[in-house]
């Protein structure tokens, strides 16, 4: 069994040596590697290499008998080989020599080849630089550019620049070195272009602030040209019409943000503009003013996402801006150009706020504008009230009235609500009417102290129609008087006449442009011409008549001016009336109340005329010297009063003009005057005695005085009327001169006695110093019969005269 096992494996092995035999003999020498290992890794590797010894001796030995049959045939071969050898030989040779020679002769070939090849590199090289380079080149073009813009302050489009190197040009050229550089100042230049944008807006701003005034100016100016223009040309409401004018008015710039100009600081605000002729047209506001920088600015914040934070800023700084312009110098109210001044700067703030609204969007809205606005309307009101308020002189006020009027329809142009200026309107035409009557008081003042109180004299029918014109006056009898002839007023009359006319004027030209109604207008002017009626000419009157060296030729001129001037009413109601197309019959119209002002002046006048005629008899009655001690009689009335009665006589021939009641009266004050102050003089403390012969030359006096008034001083009294004011003086005296006392005692209390006006006291004052007078006149008295008669009867009369005053008193 064992033998049969071993035997079967011996002939197993010996076929697979046999196999891998032939696996070495047909198998290419490289992948004979796993075949050899296969046979190390068997067991049987030495009886492989026997087997392998003779399979290679069998090799031989074929090979020994194939090249023992071939052998002829190879030595043949060897022979022709060598034959060829010398031949081989030659064509070296000639080879060898053909190299040497095309070697010699190829040479500058093989140079120029070279040259060629390296022509060819640089070609290559130089096509792979230019397309680098043409990659390059726009980035760098694009740089330059941007630099450019950045240089010329061209800020918009050197940020649109940016966005196309950024996002276009250099992600294409991205690992270049230099591209690296110009990725990591994007962000730099954004900032310079944002700072620079934002540095021009601030110049923007603060040329704007500075030149308020001159863009306000232009816009009044062109307000001004389109009131005229209304009024003139289309006989329009200037309001109505401003409102379609508006787009003449306003200019909308087509502002080229990317425009090739470049605009400079300087240029970041008002544009140059020459003054222009007066019979030009003014230029619009607008025109004056660059926006552009604004808008740069706008649109580079926008573009960089900060446009918020842009519009903050702006409105902030107007805000402040508008503070600023809003506050009005110390000084405004002493001349028109501060005023002027600052209401172009208010104009011309709102005009560019206005232009910015309509040019931009989001910038400003209605919202903010309305609230700037209803800040500044407010400051200048209270302003305009608290610096109105020093003005004194009218043409100034007169001149502010229609500068706020101007600046009101300017604004109401560009959309601005102004009812609240022209409410203000309202409230300075009252301080306007306040300086007018202030003015006219002086006005006056200066007619009243300048007149000559002397009927105007005219020499000439040119002269009398000049005055005529000058105050409505007809007189038939006058007019048929020849010349020279007088009115019966002065001058004052006129003027008066003609300077309350110059004050209707006055307040009539403060309502023009206010929108007020014909009714409100003829109301306005009633009110303050009866104020200055009433008050100013009324105070103006008293003053003259109160004067103290007013004299009575004066006084009685006055009253018969004011009686011209109360006639002449009519006549103002009547101008007033054709000035406001007003008829007085309307329902509320006010009436003047100048019939009443020159009624209570004519009044003061008449009773300033008997009180100056009381002094002037009371000065000619200090110049009384009575003895009343004396026994002897002048038989003529004393110096004194007969120059008093002359006095009388020529004043009252002045009183011709006067109204018949006014003369009557002021002759009857004057005689009861005298009579009291004769009455007084007799009975007064310090004349404690008096004789006969004095009194019966008192009497004399009175019976001076008696026949002036019998002699009608003045007409119109009737027989006996005026010679009333001495009859408690002729009775007095009677009842002393003629010792007629039984006759008053015993008619004492009839209602029809003779001495009805004598009083009791009275005649016992007097009696009792007649009675020390008999007592101390004769030391020797009572040695006489007719004396001692005489004093007991004076007694007897005393006790009686007593009796009645204490029957009277009970």
């Amino acid at each position: 069994m064992e033998r049969a096992k071993m035997a079967e494996e011996s002939l197993e092995t010996a076929a697979e040596h046999e196999r891998i035999l032939r696996e070495i003999e047909s198998t290419d020498t490289a992948c004979i590697g796993p075949t050899l290992r296969s046979v190390y890794d068997g067991e049987e590797h030495g009886r492989f290499m026997e087997k392998l010894e003779t399979r290679i001796r069998n090799h031989d030995r074929e090979i020994e008998k194939m090249c023992n049959f071939h052998y002829q045939g190879f030595v043949d071969s060897i022979t022709e080989l060598l034959k060829v050898r010398g031949e081989a030989q030659k064509l070296k040779n000639q080879v060898t020599d053909t190299n040497r020679k095309l070697q010699h002769e190829g040479k500058e070939l093989v140079i120029a080849m070279e040259e060629l090849k390296q022509c060819r590199l640089q070609q290559r090289n130089i096509s792979a630089t230019v397309d680098k380079l043409m990659l390059c080149l726009p980035v760098l073009e694009m740089y330059s550019k941007l630099r450019d813009q950045m240089k010329t302050k061209r800020h918009y489009p050197a940020l649109k620049t940016l966005e196309h190197l950024e996002h276009t040009y250099l992600p294409q050229v991205s690992h270049y070195r230099f591209c690296k550089v110009m990725v990591d100042n994007i962000p730099k230049l954004r900032e310079e272009i944002k700072d620079v944008s934002m540095s021009d807006l601030k110049d923007f701003l603060e040329s704007i602030r500075k030149h308020s005034d001159k863009i306000g100016e232009t816009a009044m100016k062109q307000a001004q040209q389109q009131r005229n223009l209304d009024n003139i040309v289309l006989q329009q409401p200037r309001i109505g019409s401003k409102r379609k004018s508006k787009k003449d008015v306003y200019t909308i710039f087509d502002a080229e943000v990317e425009s090739t100009s470049p605009k400079s600081e300087q240029d970041s605000g008002i544009l140059d503009v020459e003054d222009e002729e007066d019979d030009e047209e003014v230029p619009g506001a607008q025109d004056l003013v660059d926006f552009s920088p604004v808008y740069r600015c706008l649109h580079i914040y926008s573009v960089l996402g900060a446009r918020e934070t842009f519009e903050n800023y702006y409105r902030k700084q107007r805000r402040k801006q508008a503070r600023l312009v809003l506050q009005p110098p110390s000084n405004m109210h002493e001349t028109l150009d501060g005023y002027r001044k600052y209401f172009n700067q208010i104009v011309g703030f709102f005009v560019v706020e206005d232009h910015i609204l309509h040019t931009t969007q989001g910038l400003v809205n209605r919202a903010y504008i309305d609230e700037l606005w209803e800040m500044a309307l407010s400051k200048t009101i209270a302003a305009l009230r608290t610096h109105s308020s020093y003005c004194s002189d009218p043409n100034l006020v007169l001149d502010l009235k229609n500068l706020i009027v101007l600046f009101a329809d300017t604004l109401q142009v560009y959309g601005f609500p102004v009812n609240q200026l022209f409410d203000m309107l309202l409230e300075i035409r009252d301080q306007y009417s306040e300086t007018l009557l202030k003015k006219w008081a002086g006005v006056f003042r200066n007619i009243l102290d300048s007149d000559n109180y002397s009927p105007i004299p005219v020499t000439s029918e040119e002269t009398y129609k000049k005055v005529v014109g000058q105050f409505p006056f007809q007189d038939i009898e006058l007019e048929k008087q020849p010349f020279p002839k007088k009115f019966p007023f002065s001058e004052f009359v006129p003027k008066v006449y003609n300077q309350i006319k110059e004050f209707i004027y006055a307040c009539l030209k403060f309502s023009e442009d206010l929108h007020l109604s014909s009714t409100e207008v003829d109301d306005m002017i009633r009110k303050s011409t009866n104020l200055l009626l009433t008050r100013t000419l009324s105070n103006s009157l008293q003053n003259v008549i109160k004067r103290k060296n007013i004299g009575l030729t004066e006084l009685v001129q006055i009253i018969i001016n004011t009686t011209h001037l109360e006639k002449s009413c009519k006549y103002l109601e009547e101008f007033i009336t054709n000035i406001t197309n007003v008829l007085p019959e309307t329902v509320h119209t006010t009436k003047l109340y100048g019939t009443t002002t020159f009624k209570d002046a004519r009044h003061a006048a008449e009773e300033e005329i008997y009180t100056n005629l009381n002094q002037k008899i009371d000065q000619f009655l200090q110049l009384a010297d009575y003895d009343w001690m004396t026994g002897d009689l002048d038989n003529k009335a004393s110096d004194y009063l007969v120059d008093l009665i002359a006095f009388l006589r020529s004043t009252f021939a002045v009183f011709t003009h006067l109204p018949g009641k006014v003369a009557q009266t002021a002759c009857m004050s004057a005689c009861k005057h005298l009579a009291t102050s004769l009455m007084q003089l007799l009975l007064e403390a310090e004349v404690r005695q008096l004789t006969l012969g004095a009194l019966q030359q008192f009497n004399l006096d009175v019976r001076e005085c008696e026949q002036f008034a019998r002699s009608g001083p003045v007409p119109g009294f009737q027989e006996d009327t005026l010679q009333l004011a001495f009859i408690d003086l002729r009775q007095l005296l009677d009842l002393f001169i003629q010792w007629d006392w039984s006759t008053y005692l015993a008619d004492y209390g009839q209602p029809n006695c003779k001495y009805l006006r004598v009083n009791p006291v009275t005649a016992l004052t007097l009696l009792e110093k007649m009675k020390d007078t008999s007592r101390k006149n004769n030391m020797f008295a009572q040695f006489r019969k007719n004396e001692r008669d005489k004093q007991k009867l004076i007694d007897t009369v005393a006790k009686q005269l007593r009796g009645l005053i204490s029957s009277h008193h009970s």
